[in-house]
């Protein structure tokens, strides 16, 4: 599945590693992208910039209702989705005991499971419902899903309990999605991204990103979001890669913190 003359919708897709993908199928000539954003400033402005295939639908992908709404949208604005890559997430750090004994509120750890995990899920299921009215091409296919893990889905840091069990959700459904989704010919794969340079360490202290890019095995710097948006479209295009994890980390392992 080409990003050319295809229908990319991307959750998370005003900032960060969403918004590289958003560019990179703009680039790649898409016919349509979609971009689903919580940050509905940024959505409408990053749209505004990139031309008039780009259509902004704020969207919180913890209501159903709404990610229903922006479904249908674009459904209903370019005629079919082809191709979902789910980038939407929140980072969340807390540890489960702390040094005076507190428990961490179930609010916080519960958000991060809807945001990541639940809201992944439902709009994969409701954006499947629409590729799987696609005309087949090639081996029969309709169309690819693209979510996004992490390594902490495999090697969660301290703190990071629900952020890595919601990583971990991830990885644990894409399997079983790919042979859910095989019956309509659609392909299901996940990236794991390792430590990528987004707008998450803008607030960083001087000298933490150099740092963190030493502890990777090699090359010694931090990923880029266009490394990561290159390796989906590979993967959008690779009609034989289904129901598979790829990390891309420069071969981390994450150490306990």
């Amino acid at each position: 599945m080409r990003f050319a003359d295809s229908i990319v919708v991307v959750t998370g897709g005003a900032s960060g590693l969403g918004e590289a993908v958003v560019r990179r199928a703009v680039a790649g000539g898409a016919a349509g992208v979609a971009v689903l954003d919580a940050q509905s400033d940024r959505a409408f402005a990053l749209a505004g910039a990139l031309g008039e295939t780009v259509l902004a639908i704020p969207t919180d992908v913890t209501d159903p209702a709404r990610v229903s709404f922006a479904v249908n949208e674009v459904a209903s604005f370019f005629g079919r989705i082809d191709t979902l890559v789910g980038c939407a997430g929140i980072p969340y750090a807390t540890r489960t005991v702390d040094r005076d004994g507190n428990t961490p509120l179930l609010e916080g750890w519960r958000r991060v499971i809807d945001v990541n995990l639940v809201g992944m899920f439902d709009v994969v299921s409701k954006v499947a419902a629409v590729i799987a009215r696609n005309e087949p091409g090639e081996d029969g296919e309709r169309g690819v899903i693209v979510m996004t893990a992490s390594v902490a889905a495999f090697e969660g840091q301290v703190g990071q309990t629900a952020y890595s069990a919601s990583k971990g959700g991830i990885v644990g459904m894409t399997l079983p999605l790919a042979r859910d989704l095989a019956s309509v010919g659609i392909r299901v794969l996940t990236i794991a991204p390792g430590l990528v340079d987004t707008p998450i360490y803008d607030l960083a202290p001087p000298g933490l990103k150099e740092q963190l890019g030493q502890t990777t095995v090699f090359p010694k710097r931090l990923g880029r979001a266009d490394e990561f948006a290159q390796l989906v479209e590979a993967l959008a295009e690779n009609g034989y890669m289904n129901g598979e994890v790829v990390r891309m980390d420069a071969a981390i392992r994450m150490a306990p913190k």
